[in-house]
């Protein structure tokens, strides 16, 4: 019982570490200060990587580098979809049903973007383990996602695992 607690204790906090990527500092925040914020990230989630899955020194600064270009790719993503919800949102103010579908369409679009961005980034991440970490982190998923990933802290807008 208390074995699988800590499990579903690790997974939940495994699988809600990319909501931390997701969560990016105000639009208008200066630019050092989202570098900063992405790279306290990236440190948060290589150390609970290595908590939880023992990684040597190398997969750590392997870990690092994948994440932190899933970072700097998710920018751009980030604001283009800052972009369509704005153009969404003058879409519905104007009552043009055809700026609701292209904005809708496009954010759809960014969202799948995301979702492949996410998956192969954890395809990277997993690629650098050994099979034994990848099977603790598989048996971390499956305790932890109870049927479905769903979305919430581990959802849409950062990179995953």
């Amino acid at each position: 019982m208390k074995k699988t607690a800590l499990l579903l204790a690790l997974t939940c906090a495994l699988l809600a570490a990319p909501a931390m990527f997701a969560q990016a500092p105000a639009a208008d925040a200066p630019p050092e200060n989202v570098a900063a914020h992405g790279q306290r990230m990236i440190q948060h989630r290589v150390a609970f990587m290595t908590t939880v899955l023992s990684l040597t020194t190398a997969q750590q600064a392997q870990v690092k580098s994948v994440l932190t270009a899933a970072v700097a790719n998710g920018s751009t993503t980030h604001g283009s979809m800052k972009t369509a919800h704005d153009n969404l949102k003058t879409a519905i103010h104007a009552n043009d049903a055809a700026g609701m579908e292209q904005a809708a369409t496009t954010i759809g679009n960014l969202m799948a973007q995301e979702e492949l961005s996410r998956a192969k980034t954890q395809a990277a991440i997993y690629q650098l383990l050994t099979p034994e970490q990848q099977t603790k982190m598989a048996a971390l998923e499956s305790e932890g996602r109870g049927g479905g990933r769903g979305r919430g802290p581990g959802g849409p807008g950062g990179p995953g695992l």
